[in-house]
């Protein structure tokens, strides 16, 4: 029985997932001045976050599975992208466990073991993961200098285990689109807990 509600739930979550139409490539950065509140307790938007070179965007939480397979990852990359002066926000768009394990003093907690050097703001009713079609965490959209959608995904070819990992595709993505090169892998398959949209 047990084995029976969980398939029904898995089911559940990909119609769910399916029923989401993401972001194209080459779409425009949606929702880009919505204001979010941030750990810093300061009001940020996308557009405030953006360098000179372009955006990353990235839909994480506190407790996926997923999440911490890529923790040091997404640290690392983050400190890529800002090395090479793209900005780096990241968005918790998990609307029904915000008295829970995703509430912003969770978040807080979160963010400062992690070392995070970035923004990392609440999406209210998940408002900007739907604008961007986003239905994991981790998922990545990377726009450039020009708002422009350029690659989403993963960070890399195997997101379950950093040592198996042959292809750094949001590494390389950042690299060509720092070159003004065209962007060789712009969409990877992104793997991760649902995001925990209210109903």
């Amino acid at each position: 029985m047990k084995s029976i509600i969980v398939l029904l739930l898995i089911c559940t979550i990909n119609i769910q997932s399916q029923e989401i139409k993401s972001l194209e490539l080459g779409s425009d950065l949606p929702l880009g001045e919505i204001k979010m509140v941030d750990i810093s307790e300061k009001e940020i938007s996308m557009d405030d976050s953006k360098g000179k070179n372009g955006l990353l965007v990235m839909f994480s939480c506190n407790t996926c599975p997923w999440v911490i397979k890529n923790q040091s990852r997404m640290v690392s990359i983050s400190e890529y992208a800002t090395k090479n002066k793209v900005g780096v926000i990241i968005i918790n768009s998990n609307e029904t466990q915000r008295d829970d394990v995703d509430s912003f003093e969770e978040m807080k907690k979160y963010s400062k073991n992690q070392k995070y050097k970035w923004s990392y703001v609440i999406d209210e009713k998940s408002k900007i993961a739907n604008s961007f079609g986003a239905t994991k965490t981790p998922e990545i959209f990377l726009f450039n200098s020009d708002g422009k959608l350029i690659y989403k995904g993963a960070i890399d070819d195997n997101p379950g285990d950093v040592k198996s990992v042959k292809r750094e595709h949001l590494k390389i993505a950042i690299d060509e689109m720092v070159k003004d090169k065209d962007v060789t892998v712009k969409e990877s398959r992104s793997m991760g807990c649902s995001i925990k949209r209210a109903s």
